[in-house]
């Protein structure tokens, strides 16, 4: 009987809450946020909060259409390896409060780890189509990810360092006990949200989707459902790492749980989704050579600069 009710709570946090229903319902609300925050910076009215979801439906109710020369088995079940990555990473991260369901000592790597798959997928979706265009797209892709990911992930590390744990959980608790040791961590805070604008693959780092240039990039042979579960899969995917920047440079739910906890997490991830859109709408896309170049030149120089005070505050901290 216990296995039963341990099956059954297990089922629901991947189903429900935080994981699979969660994630859509939030994802799709997000993906308005940033499309409305957008809209009015260029003076627009924007969306209703339903168009994500009705574009969703409306994807889902249309045919699937494979190219001949496709690899069918990866071409269908690439959408699902994406979602069931990000589905599996919110479980280490924090939102209601400053316990992840299922926290461990180094799970950031583990969450950093999982957030690499679905880039990984968006490679494996333009490769196996055989689309010339989506093969230029998936290895814009793969160049992109080379680019933006060591600093990403040495920006997340700062404040590993600073707390003196590898756990998301851990560092959210040191934060909220040291709430003014967050400044120390500005210039990794800013090098994160730049570094995930490329790893969103949004404006002015969307050069795998380019329309202008590569008609639609690694989706440009994706149709029906397919594309409407890798839209499901970047909407979640822009939860978790909001989630993720929450906890570690934002100092979480600061200890509050229950409501008052959830709603630090909205407007807090929401924060930082806004974030996101200014980029959006301050920046034109940029050629992938320059990508490339900002990234090894400034953002890993300023990621390693922000380790390099962590690790002068930790000691100063220790005495």
């Amino acid at each position: 009987m216990e296995i039963i009710k341990e099956l059954i709570i297990g089922l629901f946090y991947i189903i429900v809450f935080p994981g699979l229903l969660f994630l859509v319902i939030y994802g799709g609300l997000s993906e308005w946020l940033d499309r409305k925050f957008y809209a009015q910076m260029q003076n627009r009215q924007g969306p209703p909060w339903y168009q994500p979801f009705a574009d969703i439906i409306k994807l889902m109710s249309k045919q699937v259409i494979i190219p001949k020369a496709a690899d069918k088995k990866m071409f269908k079940i690439l959408p699902f390896i994406a979602i069931a990555a990000i589905n599996t990473s919110i479980f280490m991260i924090p939102i209601f409060s400053n316990s992840a369901l299922y926290g461990f000592r180094g799970d950031i790597i583990a969450v950093i780890y999982l957030l690499s798959i679905p880039t990984a997928t968006l490679f494996l979706i333009g490769w196996s189509s055989t689309s010339p265009y989506a093969t230029i797209g998936s290895m814009r892709v793969l160049t992109q990810l080379f680019a933006y990911e060591v600093p990403l992930l040495i920006a997340v590390l700062g404040p590993c360092i600073l707390a003196g744990s590898w756990s998301i959980e851990d560092v959210a608790v040191f934060f909220t006990n040291n709430p003014w040791l967050m400044l120390v961590n500005i210039i990794g805070f800013l090098v994160a949200i730049v570094a995930l604008q490329g790893k969103l693959e949004r404006v002015p780092f969307d050069i795998p989707h380019a329309e202008t240039e590569i008609v639609g990039g690694v989706f440009t042979e994706y149709s029906g459902r397919l594309y409407g579960f890798m839209r499901l899969a970047l909407d979640m995917e822009m939860v978790v790492v909001a989630a993720l920047i929450n906890a570690v440079f934002l100092g979480g739910s600061f200890g509050y749980s229950g409501w008052i906890g959830l709603l630090l997490f909205v407007i807090k991830t929401e924060f930082v989704v806004f974030l996101l859109s200014v980029l959006k709408a301050a920046m034109a896309r940029v050629k992938i050579n320059q990508m490339v170049d900002f990234c090894w030149k400034w953002l890993a120089p300023f990621a390693i600069l922000q380790i390099l005070i962590c690790i002068v505050a930790r000691f100063m901290i220790n005495g």
